[in-house]
């Protein structure tokens, strides 16, 4: 196991008792509203906490990017840990066991090492570079599906977009009329882990966040998938909208969205 992935590791399960322990009272948990229909709670605080003194303590000089932190900016920039302490927060704080730890890192600009950890059913998603992809030290791939028609495909409604409303309810139609079903599970980073490992057979959402997405999105590529942006470009990362799937689905799912985009989504 490569030492960065290791270290990642411990940082993800080290968060994951922090979870853990906050779930079991939750009646204590603290939540404040950051903006409409976007929520932090203490555990959050205090996860993130956990993540960065893990990764600090081996690695002081790294920069760490994180959704409650920002930028805390290290004396190497070549190596950025991208992370998100509880992604799914709105589950966690209704109790529902659906929420992950996210950890990715970057070296110099390139995805490099991938955590997702679901410390509610103990699932540990990891991927290095070059490879492959493993759920629980065994490799995962993602399904091989040539066409909607009996795929399920996983999505997130844009609750935070809603101007997008009637284009994500256009694509939502389309998808769901094709395929075999969609589902929406209030976990991005869980979403594209479960592609990764062929629960699902596709994903796309729009807005996403780089420390929601970039775990995911090492995940699939080195379980054999691919992920773009909703014209199959990579600016995905900048837009935030998501599409991935195995290369053929993922290349049928972007023919059948590509009428509703509009010019705000086209890009």
């Amino acid at each position: 196991m490569h030492p960065m992935l290791n270290i990642g590791i411990r940082a993800a399960r080290n968060a994951g008792k922090v979870i853990v322990r906050a779930i079991e009272q939750l009646d204590k948990v603290e939540v404040q509203a950051k903006g409409t229909n976007d929520f932090v709670t203490s555990a959050d605080l205090s996860a993130e906490e956990a993540i960065i003194e893990t990764l600090k303590k081996s690695y002081p000089d790294h920069t760490i990017v994180g959704e409650e932190c920002g930028v805390i900016k290290g004396k190497d920039d070549d190596f950025q840990w991208i992370i998100d302490p509880i992604n799914g927060t709105t589950n966690f704080i209704k109790g529902i066991p659906h929420f992950s730890v996210s950890i990715a890192l970057k070296v110099k600009g390139k995805l490099d090492q991938a955590i997702i950890f679901d410390p509610s059913r103990g699932e540990l998603f990891t991927a290095s570079r070059g490879k492959g992809a493993q759920l629980n030290g065994f490799r995962i791939r993602v399904k091989q599906h040539k066409e909607l028609s009996g795929a399920i495909v996983a999505t997130g409604f844009p609750y935070k977009h809603k101007q997008h409303s009637n284009a994500y309810l256009d694509m939502f139609k389309t998808l769901f009329t094709k395929s075999s079903d969609l589902r929406s599970s209030g976990s991005p980073a869980l979403d594209l882990a479960y592609v990764a490992a062929g629960r699902v057979d596709g994903y796309f959402q729009i807005g996403l966040k780089p420390w929601e997405s970039a775990a995911g999105e090492l995940l699939i590529i080195e379980a054999g998938g691919l992920v773009t942006d909703f014209v199959g470009d990579h600016n995905h990362t900048v837009s935030g909208n998501i599409v991935a799937a195995c290369p053929r689905l993922l290349k049928t799912i972007l023919k059948d969205i590509r009428p509703h985009l509009g010019e705000a989504l086209n890009k």
